[in-house]
């Protein structure tokens, strides 16, 4: 299987490749068009800022080529985050694949969310073998609404999507790869999916 995690500057990227490579896969790190076409399976990582991860899309042309992709593709945290319409978070417009907005956590609660919550109402084959309630690890200062394409739910002052899925697109909001063993195992149905 070519397992591809896309390299455009915005990710803590090591963390994702060392967790596959757990699971017994190489995940290649690139930002080649025609390699991210070819892979079986695509990562679409993101630690930092809504705009500036934008930027660095759009100068590599990678903002047209993610949203046309066939195979499974998998946004974490930012990555996820950049797949929606549009975040509060610079003012940044999206890539428009799952129809929801971005918006802050108010000033009420701790932000970032940083730790432990639980994810519930899951609805996808991301999850087989996956507990409601589970515990996943997050850090973000920003979040999905719930909508439609919702398939994960996290209640931090709001309840949010913590997941989201339209066609091939998946997102998580959470960090698979900091998880723990129910993290591994989300990478792990995402590889069999």
């Amino acid at each position: 299987m070519k397992l591809v995690i896309i390299n455009y500057g915005a990710g803590n990227i090591k963390s994702i490749q060392f967790a596959f490579k757990r699971l017994g896969f190489d995940a290649v790190l690139t930002n080649d068009v025609d390699e991210i076409k070819a892979a079986d399976k695509v990562i679409f990582p993101g630690v930092g800022e809504a705009s500036s991860a934008m930027k660095m899309l759009q100068e590599s042309g990678l903002d047209a080529i993610i949203p046309t992709l066939k195979q499974p593709v998998l946004g974490i945290c930012l990555g996820m985050q950049l797949m929606c319409n549009h975040s509060e978070e610079g003012n940044t417009k999206g890539l428009g694949i799952f129809d929801v907005n971005v918006k802050k956590f108010s000033n009420s609660v701790k932000v970032p969310q940083m730790g432990w919550n639980i994810i519930y109402n899951l609805e996808s084959k991301l999850f087989t073998g996956i507990k409601e309630k589970e515990f996943m690890y997050l850090v973000h200062s920003f979040y999905a609404g719930e909508c439609k394409e919702s398939i994960a739910t996290t209640d931090y002052e709001v309840e949010y999507a913590s997941a989201l899925q339209k066609d091939n697109f998946y997102g998580v909001q959470f960090h698979p790869e900091k998880s723990g063993n129910e993290g591994a195992k989300i990478l792990q149905n995402f590889l069999e999916l």
